[in-house]
């Protein structure tokens, strides 16, 4: 499931586009902001899916070998241990996983299959594979730890599909590193016993609502927080600042006014993070001064108003 951290990362690149496009209409952007947050579910359930199809492919490679007029011994009684993995084959099984592919018309791995060949044919050449196959002794876990192998090796860093995302949905080549940690996280946390039932998007209906609030109240806040980080930044023109320093050093301060429940120093961290992903070499050193010293200024004012988990 999307975690803050990357909630926070989505409303910045709706504040940054919204700026830069001098758009003033709110409810458009806000849509914008909820549909790029909601396809990224979609990334998530391809990413899964591509096990799934790499799967049917190596099945019906072994139905069309058995099939030939002169088939070998081997291609007769083909080894099975892939297309029988017990993990993959809880994602082929899951009905909440297809019944989401079929609802959102996912059929991108039928469509696009040369992708599938391709992670199917990196797959068969691998040390992995060939080590998994030889391997006589069957159970849960050494398919899991497989599973979560092929994907973290031939899945997740393939270029080739990144591309392919990239085409796809431009909001895709930041999700992708957040979304292969959560495929991962997925895949070692089935059990043999439990059908797959695919998770919810958010945590629950505060990180929903989160998204929303944080984007609304930064964007009708803009001039009233530029203000106080001019106040605080007296030897630095604001046109000196970058972008997204700026766009980050505002929200954090929406978070200090407006949401009295996320504690400061939560907060802070959370933004210097993100700084040091997306911004200069040098913002996160920048904006943890300019934090510093607005924080200080608002609880010698009293404006933080923090409550219950804010106070920590």
């Amino acid at each position: 499931m999307i975690n803050r951290r990357h909630i926070r990362v989505k409303v910045m690149q709706s504040v940054y586009a919204m700026i830069h496009a001098k758009s003033d209409n709110i409810v458009k952007e806000e849509k914008f902001l909820r549909q790029s947050i909601d396809k990224m579910y979609d990334l998530y359930i391809l990413s899964l899916d591509m096990l799934v199809r790499v799967n049917q492919i190596a099945e019906t490679t072994l139905e069309v070998s058995k099939k030939k007029y002169f088939a070998t011994k081997e291609e007769l009684n083909p080894n099975r241990k892939f297309i029988d993995n017990k993990v993959i084959k809880s994602l082929k099984e899951s009905v909440s996983l297809q019944n989401y592919i079929e609802e959102n018309n996912l059929n991108n791995w039928y469509l696009d299959d040369k992708y599938v060949s391709i992670v199917y044919n990196n797959l068969l050449a691998s040390d992995l594979y060939k080590n998994y196959m030889a391997d006589e002794e069957t159970t849960f876990k050494k398919d899991q730890k497989f599973a979560v192998k092929f994907f973290a090796e031939f899945v997740a860093p393939n270029e080739k599909l990144a591309e392919y995302f990239e085409g796809e949905n431009i909001s895709w080549v930041d999700d992708i590193p957040f979304v292969n940690t959560w495929v991962v996280k997925t895949l070692q946390e089935l059990r043999a016993k439990d059908d797959f039932i695919i998770g919810r998007l958010y945590k629950n209906s505060d990180d929903e609502a989160f998204a929303s609030d944080l984007f609304r109240k930064t964007v009708l806040n803009l001039p009233k927080f530029e203000e106080e980080i001019v106040d605080k930044t007296p030897n630095w023109e604001t046109d000196r600042i970058a972008d997204l320093d700026m766009i980050l050093i505002k929200m954090a301060i929406c978070e200090f006014l407006k949401f009295p429940s996320i504690p400061v120093k939560a907060t802070i961290n959370e933004y210097l993070e993100i700084a040091k992903d997306y911004s200069t070499e040098k913002s996160s050193t920048f904006i943890n001064g300019v934090l510093d010293k607005i924080w200080k200024d608002f609880e010698v004012t009293n404006r933080l108003n923090k409550i219950g988990r804010g106070t920590l």
